[in-house]
């Protein structure tokens, strides 16, 4: 059986949209609609989702306060799909501390190339919802809209050993579903003197720059939307700006990070395998990669090459993942030194810092 969605926005034309790109995908079986929330509400006594999309702004009732409902009544997969506004950004992120699984950015009409890249991201982040609340996992069966690429397409990988070290040490971390509320976590529990940490969370544009601030109200670090050439420095945090991709580089003894334009990497952009891949060029044994929840694999092919480069290496462990994907490949590839449930991960990270 495919997967069943409903789809609540009170745009036709998004509603429209959002049901083309669903119905494409072979492994989604029904694609329903609704204007509103109270329209939802009628659908929903009659038709059981295993997904639901839900619109930020609406008329009637606004999708926040539909969440709220939703989650204490009669709890589903939620992915918040929201335009691309400063407002809309920081109720999204709300919502996902009120229990919605992920965040995509509203199709819009542009370039095949666009809207290609729109299908991909959209149908892969239902994906994932779906198995945040199923025991099995149903298998994709989907074709891609274009090939997956790798982090070849940024970074050629490195054919010997990272540069001499030198006294710094660099934390890379790559998160995916469930990763807003693991960040927190990890990020909370580091202290202000903290060797420099870079993160990429998939995440659509302008959306990192209100989580990056949310990230910097709770942390004791300086956590920040990472601009191109930004320093790594210890006490700070770098976040990857939506929707380009983010490498660490290093210029004698000085880590920075270049923010790229460039396609998809292992569906994603920002990627972690880019992140990762540049993580083991330059930084080598310097560097401690962790990956966190999520779906897919991206990142699982840069960790081992981290690995490979001498870098410390931490996976999530299932119990604590809302989705153990890209860990669980990562574990599987042999790219991983540590397997921790996520409260532990800070601790483990220090230990091989200090």
């Amino acid at each position: 059986m495919g997967l069943k969605i409903l789809v609540v926005d009170d745009s036709a034309v998004v509603r429209q949209t959002l049901s083309a790109i669903l119905s494409s995908a072979p492994d989604i079986e029904e694609v329903v609609t609704a204007q509103d929330p109270y329209v939802a509400a009628s659908r929903l006594k009659t038709f059981v989702p295993d997904v639901i999309t839900l619109d930020v702004e609406m008329p009637r009732m606004d999708g926040l306060s539909f969440l709220k409902k939703l989650m204490s009544q009669h709890p589903i997969p939620v992915v918040m799909c929201s335009s691309l506004t400063e407002t809309n950004s920081e109720t999204a992120l709300r919502a996902m501390e009120y229990g919605a699984v992920d965040i995509i950015q509203k199709p819009r009409m542009g370039t095949k190339q666009f809207l290609d890249e729109s299908a991909v991201l959209i149908c892969d982040a239902v994906r994932a919802a779906a198995g945040v609340h199923v025991k099995r996992v149903r298998p994709s069966k989907s074709r891609d809209v274009q090939a997956k690429l790798n982090a070849d397409v940024m970074l050629a990988k490195a054919s010997s050993k990272a540069m001499v070290q030198t006294t710094e040490t660099v934390v890379v971390v790559g998160a995916s579903t469930g990763g807003t509320e693991a960040l927190r976590v990890f990020v909370e529990m580091l202290p202000g003197d903290f060797p420099g940490v870079i993160i990429v969370q998939h995440m659509p544009e302008h959306f990192t720059t209100s989580f990056a601030e949310r990230l910097n109200s709770l942390s004791n670090m300086t956590v920040k939307e990472a601009t191109d050439g930004d320093t790594v420095l210890p006490g700070r945090v770098l976040l990857a700006p939506g929707n380009k991709h983010m490498l660490l580089q290093r210029s004698g003894a000085r880590y920075y990070v270049q923010i790229k334009d460039g396609p998809l990497v292992s569906r994603h952009r920002p990627s972690v395998d880019v992140l990762f891949r540049s993580a083991a060029r330059y930084a080598g044994g310097n560097a401690v990669g962790v990956i966190m929840t999520g779906m897919g694999d991206d990142g699982a092919k840069g960790m081992l090459e981290m690995k490979e480069a001498g870098s410390s290496t931490i996976a999530q462990d299932e119990k604590s993942c809302v989705v153990f994907g890209m860990p669980k490949v990562a574990i599987e590839l042999g790219g991983v030194d540590h397997i921790l449930p996520l409260e532990q991960i800070a601790q483990k990270v220090a230990s091989l810092c200090y």
